[in-house]
């Protein structure tokens, strides 16, 4: 039986996020933008998916929810809507272990705009250096953009104290929560955050659909201009069925998370723990007081991330290097590099991601299949 242990790449979609979604490909096919009873019925599904995720990230107001195609276009949308509408500021503060989706536009606006890119620095954990961000912000500072949980290592940061320096700086606050949304706890109401960042795919829901939480009395400038929808925020006629489906995984996530704050945690830990007894010599990397509960990232000393990855899936168990979206690279992960971790294991790290589907088996057969792969690879090392 196959074992899926990449779930920070993507999650299979729940059987009931399914069944929710399929009515709206047949019998509720209208436009929730008409005003007959066929789309009448559709913008009813709309809000109570919104209501289903405002529910989830503990917002104030139903309207503070702006669906999107996923979180990519919701990071592009929060950087470029901070350059936009503050007016005579024209830096970025971000960090340098952000995804993709953020840094690749932060270094595409400093190459072809001048914007000026503070990217912060990492410890050894993965911790930020909190004197390091509070001197990057000032009068000149638009945006402050620093993930909830990094998406290779897990490791949490404090989004809502870095949320109240950037606003005594006087700059907006986002935060990409793509990892972070439906494996921690998250209420808005009692943060400074501006503006979030998730995806659907991450918690269980379809690909293709995501959101940004844009905090009532936020200034917002649109990505994609069109017709009224979403409050103008965001053009083009919805994707209906990926947005029920991702009210239905928001719903699931929220009755869920007690699960995946303690079964799921006692999963990951059993692996690392049994990994460090017969796999060493081995790192685990990350913040392990302050990390998500369902990823672990092990760097295993001399020997390579790829041909481990190849020998656990002959083996029927599929994991990742880090970052998907950086599947196929031949450098050492951003991250780990920002750690500064060792150059004996910097290409040896896997990362294994769990969710609720996952079981004790699953972890035991990593146990029994991994040790035999990495003694295997060790022999064939010079000394």
């Amino acid at each position: 039986m196959p074992i899926y242990l990449d779930n920070n790449a993507t999650t299979r979609v729940d059987p009931a996020v399914v069944a929710a979604m399929l009515p709206y490909f047949t019998e509720q096919f209208g436009n929730a933008s008409s005003s007959h009873a066929f789309g009448a019925t559709v913008a009813g599904g709309v809000k109570a998916a919104r209501k289903s995720l405002q529910a989830l990230l503990g917002t104030a107001f139903d309207h503070e929810i702006v669906f999107t195609s996923g979180g990519t276009e919701a990071d592009n949308t929060a950087l470029l809507s901070a350059l936009a509408t503050q007016e005579g500021r024209t830096e970025i503060v971000t960090t340098a272990v952000e995804h993709p989706a953020v840094l690749s536009l932060a270094d595409h606006l400093e190459a072809t705009r001048g914007i000026i890119v503070h990217r912060i620095g990492v410890d050894g954990r993965g911790r930020l250096d909190l004197d390091a961000y509070a001197r990057a912000l000032g009068p000149r500072t638009a945006l402050a953009s620093v993930m909830w949980a990094n998406n290779e290592t897990g490791t949490l940061f404090p989004v809502a104290e870095l949320a109240a320096m950037a606003h005594a700086a006087g700059a907006l606050f986002h935060t990409d929560a793509v990892q972070a949304v439906g494996k921690v706890p998250i209420d808005l109401k009692f943060t400074e955050i501006d503006i979030l960042s998730l995806s659907g795919h991450k918690l269980h829901g379809p690909k293709g659909i995501g959101a940004l939480y844009v905090r009532k009395g936020t200034p917002f400038r649109p990505l994609i201009w069109g017709g009224p929808q979403e409050r103008r925020r965001r053009g083009g006629t919805e994707n209906v069925p990926g947005i029920i489906g991702l009210g239905a995984a928001a719903a699931l996530a929220l009755e869920k998370l007690p699960e995946e704050l303690t079964r799921v945690r006692a999963l990951r830990d059993r692996l690392e723990e049994g990994i460090r007894q017969q796999a060493a010599p081995c790192l685990v990397l990350g913040d392990g007081d302050n990390r998500l509960p369902n990823t672990a990232n092990i760097a295993f000393e001399h020997l390579e991330g790829e041909a481990m990855l190849h020998n656990l899936n002959k083996a029927g168990i599929a994991a990742s290097l880090g970052s998907a979206c950086a599947s196929g690279s031949m450098e050492p992960s951003h991250v780990l590099r920002a750690m500064q971790v060792p150059a004996s294991a910097l290409r040896g790290a896997i990362r294994f991601s769990f969710s609720r589907d996952n079981t004790v088996d699953d972890v035991d057969r990593v146990l029994q299949v991994l040790p035999e792969i990495t003694a295997k690879l060790r022999a064939t090392v010079p000394a």
